[in-house]
């Protein structure tokens, strides 16, 4: 048997699994991270050990008290952030918008903040740590679409802009070089710190959506975790509050994930076709 079969009917045998799964337990609260939009063209942030791939993103506290760390991020952003405006829905996400279509999910909790889900066709979502193409001001709340900011900070910085790098994770470009001449677009409202309306590593998510999620989630009568190593305690946590409550909870991923130890069910597989064959199997069975 070649290895390409091998796969296929990996694959085949993890989606028929996991359509077993859904149909258990159709009222499902889903939790996706990063592993959903690399299909995208979007980078992750670990590998399937669950360990940083590169050096870890900003913190929310270096980004508000250090001038150098913003004219950092936004240099770098004007040329990664293209990967993030640009990136189409992948199968993973048209997948998880089917699902929703036919019932099977009560609420889909995401920690990405690139909105693809939404131009899948999900509706039922939080943004678990906002999204990426909005900026927020830290000091007025004035709020524009990011797109425009980079507008203006492309026509202040003309030497920035017309640099090449490679993309990196959440809209970053791999790209260092002297940035103490790089002018940031500041709040025109108020000259205060405009910062992507994203929860940065060291923040907290905002407590509407916290909530949000748990009233969902007790409603539901299973987790699946799609994408995601768990790593971070801000989506974690409603996994641990799912194994207390006594329910299913499952995890589709390529690696090792924080919950490990208390999942019911696991794949360790590629997300697109397994969910597509998921899809597929349902749908089949209501046919017949």
């Amino acid at each position: 048997m070649t290895q390409a079969v091998e796969i296929a009917e990996s694959v085949a045998q993890a989606g028929e699994e996991l359509a077993d799964f859904i149909q258990r337990h159709p009222k499902l609260w889903v939790i996706t991270g990063a592993g959903v939009s690399t299909d995208s063209g979007i980078p992750d942030y670990r590998d399937a050990d669950g360990q940083w791939k590169r050096p870890p993103p900003v913190q929310h506290g270096d980004f508000m008290s250090s001038h150098h760390v913003r004219q950092r991020y936004w240099a770098r952003a004007l040329i990664g952030f293209s990967a993030m405006r640009e990136a189409q829905a992948s199968g993973a996400h048209r997948a998880l918008a089917a699902l929703e279509s036919q019932g099977y999910i009560q609420q889909l909790v995401t920690q990405n903040v690139d909105r693809l889900h939404q131009r899948a066709g999900s509706r039922r979502v939080i943004d678990l740590h906002g999204r990426a193409d909005m900026v927020k001001c830290m000091v007025c709340d004035y709020q524009m679409m990011r797109h425009a900011m980079h507008a203006e900070m492309a026509r202040m910085n003309p030497s920035f802009a017309g640099l090449q790098a490679g993309h990196a994770p959440d809209g970053d470009a791999d790209l260092e070089t002297d940035f103490s001449t790089f002018r940031i677009f500041d709040c025109p409202r108020c000259s205060g710190i405009l910062k992507p309306d994203v929860v940065f590593y060291g923040d907290v998510v905002p407590a509407e959506r916290r909530l949000a999620a748990q009233v969902a989630l007790a409603e539901s009568e299973a987790v699946l975790a799609v994408g995601t190593s768990l790593m971070v305690f801000s989506g974690y946590r409603f996994c641990r509050a799912a194994h207390e409550r006594g329910i299913p909870l499952a995890s589709l991923s390529l690696g090792v994930t924080r919950a490990d130890a208390l999942l019911t069910h696991q794949w360790r597989a590629p997300l697109t076709p397994v969910l597509e064959q998921a899809v597929s199997c349902l749908q089949r069975r209501l046919l017949d």
